[in-house]
């Protein structure tokens, strides 16, 4: 068994590897499909800061570790010497990946249900990357527009169908799992992502949000300025951009009213809005602290 996995772990490795090639970021998955490497921080106290996403440079923060750099990816397994697959990060440049994961559940036929969106929006689904999952499912590959954050859902679209957008990854293929291997559909694997069709991206999208009152429309210029800032936030400083212009609103009275906006702002550089507001609650309390 013992020769088994590590044979398992050189060749997700080498698929990793050759995914990096093609500018896929790439981190090591277990067996489970879950990220290989555990976080640094599961021990520690919950701290007033932001949620770490790999800015103190240790590896275990799962999609966050993605990378297409060659030697960063072999430490990355070299880490994780467990690592039977790998998974491919969503909704970064070059190709802005995003996943339309179709399942196999009881009582849903997803194929049917995205071909009948097609019809009633119009759109046709072009040619691409298509990867086989050993539960009988399907992964579409598409590329998004670079100033587009997809968002991650499941089943909004239609049941069955799940979306990997930003934040998200897709299990590649070659990985083994616990219950069998990846495989790309013949004919696809060396196909680009192909360009989302704009009917379907428009249908992966949030609605807009309503207007919150003066929190939508920050009149004040330095609630602009801030919230301005966590929009040209890069991955790796969206959270921690996101609490500093959070403290800097609470210090100046104006944190309750600019904290819609604020999350508006990190929801759009791709924070999941749970931990968006959870790191403005956490500015909340250091400021509270301190004053």
């Amino acid at each position: 068994m013992a020769t088994t996995d590590r044979q398992a772990t050189t060749l997700a490795l080498a698929h990793a590897l050759s995914a990096a090639e093609r500018g896929l970021a790439v981190i090591p998955l277990s067996r489970t499909k879950l990220p290989a490497l555990r976080s640094p921080h599961r021990h520690a106290p919950d701290a007033a800061g932001p949620p770490c996403h790999g800015e103190c440079g240790r590896f275990g923060h799962g999609v966050y570790d993605a990378s297409t750099d060659p030697a960063r990816i072999r430490d990355l397994f070299a880490a994780a010497p467990w690592a039977t697959g790998y998974g491919i990060a969503c909704g970064l440049p070059p190709h802005h990946l995003i996943g339309i994961d179709l399942d196999t559940k009881t009582g849903t036929d997803s194929s049917a249900a995205l071909r009948a969106l097609a019809r009633r929006h119009r759109f046709t689904l072009p040619a691409t990357v298509v990867v086989l999952t050993p539960s009988g499912g399907r992964h579409l590959w598409l590329s998004g527009p670079a100033d587009v954050v997809v968002p991650n859902s499941a089943g909004r679209l239609a049941p069955g169908i799940d979306i990997r957008g930003a934040g998200g990854y897709l299990v590649g293929p070659g990985s083994r799992t616990a219950h069998g291997v990846y495989t790309t559909a013949p004919g696809t694997a060396h196909r680009p992502p192909a360009p989302c069709p704009p009917a379907l991206l428009r249908l992966l999208l949030p609605p807009p949000r309503p207007p919150h009152g003066p929190a939508a429309r920050p009149s004040d210029r330095h609630g602009q300025a801030l919230v301005h800032f966590v929009l040209t936030a890069h991955r790796g400083r969206r959270n921690s951009r996101l609490f500093w212009a959070a403290c800097r609103a609470y210090e100046n009275g104006i944190g309750p009213a600019l904290t819609a906006s604020l999350v508006e702002a990190a929801v759009t550089t791709g924070l999941p809005e749970h931990e968006a507001r959870a790191t403005i609650a956490s500015a909340a309390r250091r400021t509270a602290r301190r004053s």
